[in-house]
């Protein structure tokens, strides 16, 4: 029997009741904390317990690790060409002590504006990382091409981004992995120069992974400025602060990382804070480091939601860097983001040019990335390198604090501008070569000599590594010569080269006769090889990578981690995921 409309009405505002009362008692509160995560089984006892933790009951599933087989194969990038030289460009002034001083105290009694209106946060696409693929160095014939010429290059990113996909159980995509930023990521122990700003270090062996090979490594060491003679520093923290950055490891990460930047700043730095989402905003004016607990407290402001106006954040942080830009001195930007934009300019190009055109006027940008899922690493990274800064990312807070206690001196204080490597090999010597990594470092030998190219700034007690995969035909002669082109940090764009070449006694009989350092830089480039698909890394095992790892590795914590790494990371490539850690 049919019932009569209005009873049908009941029955149906009851039901919608009850349904709405079972809603909110399982669902949380709007202005509720994120649930609190759980740690889970570390992978060995000696990897540090950085990762934040999860409740175990609501942490999403691991995915399946995709076997590298299976990824897509790679492009081949081409070798350069020969060279010239351009006449020198001017000087240029340094401003005088007393004026810095009083244009800093100007910028720092100006008011921050009233906040700007933050628009609502679209919703956010999942699984939309962004890495470019640059393709892996070819071998060359020395007779047909005997110089190698790239930028210096000290970002770590690429490592750190690969450490959290591995503990998060799957293997990195192989476009993740640049092999320079893996290397770079340790600290070798490379005497200090005596004098200059440089001390180039050679070392070779036969390769453990390719009969009749050597593995030739260079390094350049830069000088260690004390802390007491470091030069003050102006920087803007660009937090951006749109819907994207909600999670657990993105803003409450960055404003960690923030705080523990900011005490370690000294007498005479200020900080600045803006931020950027649908809208963008001045929270803290340039403010002297000794106000540190005002500066405490607008971080400790900061919160996510809106859509991303990345340029308009960028341009904003500029403006500000400018108030307190003093010549002699480190003006920068630093930008904390996952690196979306979906709101204003959001082409690479529009955003860069803005950069360039600001680190010709003395203000130089570094980036630090956060979190996962629609991180855009491919910006991140062109953002850092066209301001002339560091690109970093930070996955823990054991993480934030080697990048901004322990590494802050090398972040900030710059010894070396446009830092240019060409290696010369002797085609008497050197039957064939193969640069690992550097693949967007490349630069056209003909440009070595070129002042007007841009290249990589190298920072305080900072270090350089390059391991070139050869065969030699001779290894009682010298293989290569190194040249080393650099500006001076503040005295204009006239550049200084030198030269240094390998003395043959660097080059020992057997692999297992180097010295430990050199073995562990080569594991390290063999790991970066297989995880980013290298073509000439087919028959390289990750099972004796593992081993010469576990033989190779000082006890240093960086170190040990890494070891855990390539185990575990053996595992997933063989389908054995290994016990499960926290995201």
């Amino acid at each position: 029997m049919l019932r009569s409309r209005p009873v049908v009405a009941l029955v149906a505002l009851v039901t919608l009741a009850q349904t709405l009362a079972g809603c909110s008692a399982g669902a949380p509160s709007a202005g509720g904390a994120a649930e609190p995560r759980t740690a889970a089984a570390a992978e060995e006892s000696s990897y540090p317990q950085q990762y934040p933790a999860a409740d175990t009951a609501a942490a999403p599933a691991e995915a399946e690790a995709t076997p590298m087989a299976q990824q897509p194969s790679r492009v081949t990038a081409a070798p350069g060409a020969t060279m010239m030289a351009p006449p020198p460009p001017p000087v240029m002034p340094v401003q005088s002590t007393k004026k810095a001083e009083a244009k800093v105290a100007v910028a720092t009694q100006k008011p921050a504006p009233q906040p700007a209106p933050i628009a609502v946060a679209p919703p956010e696409p999942k699984g939309t990382e962004d890495y470019k693929d640059y393709g892996v160095n070819p071998v060359v014939d020395p007779q047909k091409d005997r110089l190698s010429t790239f930028a210096i290059d000290v970002d770590t990113a690429s490592y750190s981004i690969a450490r959290r996909k591995i503990m998060e159980g799957t293997l990195p995509p192989f476009a993740s992995v640049r092999a320079e930023e893996f290397l770079n990521y340790f600290d070798y122990g490379y005497e200090a120069p005596k004098s200059g700003p440089f001390a180039v270090h050679f070392a070779a062996a036969p390769s453990p992974f390719t009969k009749g090979h050597h593995l030739v490594r260079v390094a350049v060491q830069g000088k260690r400025v004390p802390e007491s003679a470091r030069k003050p520093v102006h920087l803007v923290y660009l937090v951006d602060t749109s819907g994207s950055m909600h999670s657990s490891d993105k803003i409450p990460l960055a404003k960690q990382s923030l705080k523990l930047l900011t005490s370690s700043l000294k007498k005479g730095d200020t900080v600045a804070l803006c931020t950027y989402a649908g809208s963008v905003r001045e929270v803290l004016a340039p403010t002297g480091i000794e106000e540190k607990d005002k500066i405490f407290r607008a971080i400790d402001d900061l919160s996510a939601s809106g859509s991303t106006a990345m340029a308009s954040g960028i341009e904003l942080a500029y403006k500000l860097a400018e108030r307190t830009l003093v010549k002699g001195h480190v003006n920068r930007v630093i930008v904390l983001s996952d690196g979306d934009a979906n709101v204003g300019p959001t082409s690479h190009d529009q955003i860069l040019d803005m950069i360039g055109r600001y680190k010709d006027k003395g203000i130089t940008l570094s980036t630090v990335g956060f979190g996962s899922g629609n991180y855009k690493d491919t910006m991140m990274e062109r953002l850092a390198d066209k301001g002339d800064g560091n690109y970093a990312y930070i996955d823990s807070e054991v993480q934030a604090k080697r990048v901004f206690q322990d590494q802050l001196s090398g972040m900030l204080e710059v010894i070396a501008r446009d830092v240019k490597i060409q290696v010369e090999f002797d085609p008497k010597v050197v039957k064939e070569y193969r640069l690992i990594g550097y693949e967007n470092r490349d630069i056209a030998d003909k440009d070595f000599r070129n002042d007007k190219v841009d290249a990589g700034e190298i920072g305080n007690g900072h270090a350089v590594t390059a391991i070139y995969d050869v065969v030699l035909k001779d290894t009682k002669a010298s293989p290569i010569v190194l040249r080393l082109r650099h500006k001076q940090p503040l005295s204009g764009d006239t550049a200084t080269e030198s030269a240094f070449k390998m003395d043959p006694s660097s080059i020992v009989a057997s692999f297992d006769a180097a010295g430990r350092d050199f073995r562990f830089a080569a594991t390290v480039a063999a790991f970066a090889e297989v995880l980013r698909q290298s073509p000439h890394a087919r028959n390289w095992s990750m099972k004796d990578i593992a081993r010469l790892a576990d033989q190779a590795a000082s006890t240093q914590s960086d170190q040990q981690e890494f070891v855990s790494l390539v185990h575990r990371a053996e595992r997933l490539a063989t389908g054995n995921r290994g016990p499960s850690v926290a995201r």
